[in-house]
């Protein structure tokens, strides 16, 4: 069997925002760090290679000094090229660029990378102007940012393992046109999603692990959305000693209006007997107020519409202790509410919902089928798939 050659960039402060409530990370690495924020991108990373161990004598990884590639292949035993070293402490998006024209003129046979939509721009700027005839190399994303929209990426990082490991072994994987998405982070702060397509690369477009582009825009059906708002308002009423933590997304503001109270459409928020106790929460002020909180709590989320995703996806506040705390009071797995309209279920196309939270025995827990309230006293059973 040929050697394969496995370029592999990190983007080390992918994320890093997510946890503290800062929704991205561009431009704001140091004050996510003041806040207490830990790089979690490397680990990421380190869960795709984990699936590779058993081909290191098949493989070379063609990579970055330090935190961009270098130490989370050798960790593992991997044996190592550098194309490119970084020469200082903080990264830039110059590093990933020109660490990507490295690895093209290196001819690897797939860049894999680990970062979000701002590291999937600067890998496109060079591949898409690549003019040496060698854009054809195809490129996947470890996703390890707070904002996912572009369809270049694996649905967990174990699945863009899974990739490569088709690829080594020779076993057909399609190519096709990945979508590169972004947004305007000083709008997505304040509230405003605005998207816009920066171009494509090549992705190997195997279904089964390789996530859609999000879908854009608001639910068309209101009533739809005072049916399933009323469900949750009357479960509220029933149950006044309950804290009530809300996700991210439109399904979840449309509840909020309901309740006639602010809300963070991005962020996570706090209610407590019909009034809000605090907005936009960071993951350690959540973990707090569980702690603190004399009485069971529950979440209320929804799914990213085109994507399926319940956790791990701009909603980076409910981490893995967050949920194990939900999770171990009484009612169990019932202290998890999802609400989503039925034609954004249908959207999904069969395609089970996502539990990526970086903890893969969490994510095993929640793996099954949960009720999806769809409406009125109306839910349906939903598959939440173990990640591959």
């Amino acid at each position: 069997m040929s050697h394969f050659k496995l370029g592999f960039i990190i983007n080390p402060i992918a994320g890093i925002g997510g946890s503290v409530a800062l929704k991205g990370s561009d431009g704001m690495a140091m004050h996510a760090l003041a806040l207490g924020a830990k790089p979690k991108a490397n680990e990421r990373a380190k869960q795709a290679l984990e699936v590779l161990e058993p081909y290191m004598d098949k493989l070379t990884v063609y990579t970055v000094n330090d935190q961009m590639g270098q130490d989370c292949a050798k960790s593992l035993g991997f044996c190592t090229e550098l194309v490119y070293e970084v020469k200082t402490e903080q990264t830039a998006a110059d590093d990933t660029e020109y660490a990507v024209k490295a690895l093209l003129e290196k001819q690897v046979d797939i860049i894999l990378f680990a970062g979000g939509d701002g590291t999937a721009r600067n890998i496109a700027n060079i591949v898409s102007d690549n003019d040496k005839g060698l854009n054809q190399v195809p490129v996947l994303g470890i996703p390890a940012g707070c904002k996912i929209h572009s369809g270049v990426y694996a649905i967990t990082p174990k699945a863009a393992g899974r990739v490569v490991e088709m690829m080594i072994n020779k076993e057909l994987v399609s190519l096709a046109e990945g979508d590169v998405m972004d947004i305007d982070e000083s709008l997505f702060r304040q509230g405003v999603v605005k998207a816009k397509r920066y171009g494509e690369m090549q992705i190997p477009s195997e279904l089964r692990y390789v996530q859609a582009v999000k879908s854009g825009g608001k639910e068309s059906d209101e009533l739809v959305l005072q049916d399933i708002s009323a469900n949750i308002i009357e479960e509220m009423a029933d149950e006044e000693e309950t804290l009530f933590i809300i996700g991210s997304g439109s399904t979840t503001a449309f509840l909020m209006a309901e309740l006639d109270l602010a809300n963070t459409l991005l962020g996570v928020d706090l209610v407590y007997q019909h009034e809000l106790q605090a907005s936009d929460v960071t993951e350690a002020e959540l973990w707090q107020a569980i702690k603190e909180h004399d009485g069971p709590c529950k979440l209320v989320i929804t799914l990213i519409g085109g994507q399926g995703h319940i956790f791990g996806r701009g909603n980076q506040q409910l981490s893995p202790r967050v949920i194990r705390a939900v999770l171990a009071q009484e009612s169990g797995r019932d202290n998890i509410a999802i609400i989503a309209t039925k034609t954004k279920l249908s959207a999904l196309n069969n395609r089970a919902l996502v539990s990526d939270t970086g903890d893969s025995e969490l994510d095993q827990e929640l793996s099954g089928y949960m009720a999806i309230t769809t409406g009125y006293k109306d839910q349906v059973l939903y598959p939440v798939a173990s990640p591959a």
